[in-house]
This record gives C-alpha cells, structure tokens and sequence, in this order.
C-alpha cells in the first residue's frame, strides 16, 4: 500500500477527491484492510469469473446477446437469480408478442365469423340468444379461464397435436384468444349493425346473395369499428397475465417453435415482483418491463386509433 501511487489508491476505493483529501490515513489503511478481508471471503469461481465484473442492468446487456461463462456461443439470457444475474429482455418480448400473436390468430376469425352471422345472417330469435351469450363470457375471470386452459385445454390439445410440453406457447395463446373473444366480436357486431341497412338492401336487389353481401358490402363497410376491435384484442391479450402465468410454462427461451415453453412481460412481473429486492437492480428491470408494456399498449393503442380515423374520414369522403 505504501509503495502505490496516492491517485491509484483513491481510484481503487472508489472515492472523490475532496473526500480522499479529507480522510485520515490511518483510516485508509483500514478500508484497505476490510476490503482486502471482504475479498478473500469470496468464492473463488465468483471471484475469477469475468461476468461478475458485468453491468448486467446496461442497455448492452439488456438487448443483444452476451457469451457469457459456460456458454459457447453468445445468448439471450434472462436469468435473475445466480451467481451472476442476467437480464436480457429480448426473451420475454419476444414470449409476449408470440402469445399474442396466436391469441389474435385464433381470436380474430372467430370473433369475425360469429359477428358477421350474427348481425346479418341469423334469424332475429337467434340473434337473441346467441348475442348476449357470447358477450356474457367477457365476465369470466382470467384466473377462471386460467384454470380451464390448465386442466382441460392444454390435454386436449396435447392429445391432438401430439407435442411434447403440455404447458407451451400454443395453449396460452389459444386460451388468450378465448378471453378475446368476447371483447373483439362485441364491438365487430356492433360495428356491423351498425351499416345503414340501404347498403345491404341494394345488394339484395341487384341479386347478390346474403353472404356475398354480409362479406362484401357489409363487412367493408364496418372496417374502421372492426380494425378497432382487433385493436383492442390486442390489448386485450398482451396485456393480460393469469392466463399466460398458470399455462405458458413460464420458461425464458428465445424460441420460434409454438410449442416450446415461453414467458411473458407480465408474467415475469407478476411471479418475480414479490421477490426481487426493492429497489435492487432486479426490482428497477421489473418496473422497466412494465413501462415498456404500457409504451407498447400506448403505442398500439394510438397508431390503431389513427389509423381508424383516417380510414374512417376516407369512407366518408373526406379525402
């Protein structure tokens, strides 16, 4: 110690100049000590290990992948609790947006198919019927729904697709799109309804039938409140975590198959907030997901709604 350059030291411990000019020397050489015995505490393999010397809450570490030590080539990895925590988001985005994705896939065209028969092919004692039944589903619980993906939906599709994770990407968008249902084929319907019935009358008469004028003359017709319908869907499923928490296998791999294990944003906030340490880093790359989450539905949000205004001003005659 004695034969190390003053401003060496100073940089060693981390400390500003007028602090280290203030300080009594003797009680440098007991920082020098406590930090030499606090060092020799620690595990050899942590201590040799390059990655401990990471900021891994970095924007570098937080996006693109990393070798990290025992893997043989670089990786996204979100790994919190470790010898070294890693906290790469790329997994969990990209488990959020193929969630979604199948929930839309299987949403949309259901939920299309039944408001467009509903509103323009059914009998009106039906309509009845079939109308307030569908839209009495948006008030099962997610939990609920949750339970029924994890005990019926996920054997039954297993037994018919024959893959091997019960718990996978497919079931949990499958069960997301069934929450969406109800909230994409309501505002399609009323959409769809609400088409000034001469449309549909002209087309009558010119001889077309009623599907080719539910399908072309209707549909058409209704596609700003229909595309704000797939819009909120999508909020709707990217937004939603018990589902996804109880069925998707809560596994953070960067996979493209449907049916490996994945995780979500709001899965991984929901399992691990409890958990992390506040104000830690584990705790601040918590909240940064769930800001993302709300700058992506945000974002979502606005781009649909402009473009359904603009859309809408086009059918209008507006420009």
């Amino acid at each position: 110690m004695d034969r190390t350059p003053p401003e060496t030291l100073r940089r060693y411990l981390g400390l500003s100049r007028a602090r280290w000019e203030a300080m009594d020397p003797a009680v440098v050489r007991a920082i020098m000590v406590t930090r030499e015995e606090a060092l020799e505490e620690i595990p050899a393999p942590f201590r040799d290990d390059p990655d401990a010397r990471i900021n891994t809450v970095g924007w570098r570490h937080l996006l693109l992948p990393h070798a990290w030590t025992g893997y043989d080539r670089p990786a996204f990895i979100w790994q919190p609790v470790g010898t070294v925590s890693k906290f790469n988001l790329v997994p969990l985005m990209a488990g959020s947006l193929k969630v979604t994705l199948i929930g839309l896939l299987f949403a949309v065209p259901v939920s299309l198919a039944a408001a467009l028969f509903v509103s323009q092919l059914a009998p009106p004692r039906l309509r009845e019927w079939v109308k307030p039944g569908i839209e009495l589903l948006s008030g099962i619980p997610s939990v609920v729904m949750g339970v029924f993906a994890l005990m019926v939906l996920a054997s039954v599709l297993q037994r018919l697709l024959g893959y091997p994770y019960r718990m996978n990407a497919f079931v949990a968008g499958i069960a997301l799109g069934l929450t969406a249902v109800p909230l994409i084929f309501s505002i399609a319907e009323d959409a769809l309804t609400a088409v000034p019935g001469s449309y549909a009358q002209a087309a009558l008469a010119l001889g077309a039938s009623r599907w080719d004028t539910a399908w072309q003359i209707v549909l058409p017709a209704a596609a700003p409140g229909v595309l704000a319908a797939v819009v909120l869907g999508f909020g709707r499923c990217i937004g939603e975590t018990m589902v996804v928490l109880m069925v998707s296998g809560n596994a953070s791999q960067l996979s493209w198959s449907l049916f490996d294990s994945t995780r979500s944003l709001t899965a991984t906030i929901a399992a691990e907030m409890a958990e992390a340490v506040s104000g830690g880093p584990h705790y601040q790359v918590l909240f940064l997901l769930g800001t993302l989450l709300f700058a992506v539905t945000f974002l979502t949000n606005l781009a649909g709604a402009l473009f359904i205004q603009r859309l809408r001003t086009r059918l209008e005659g507006g420009g």
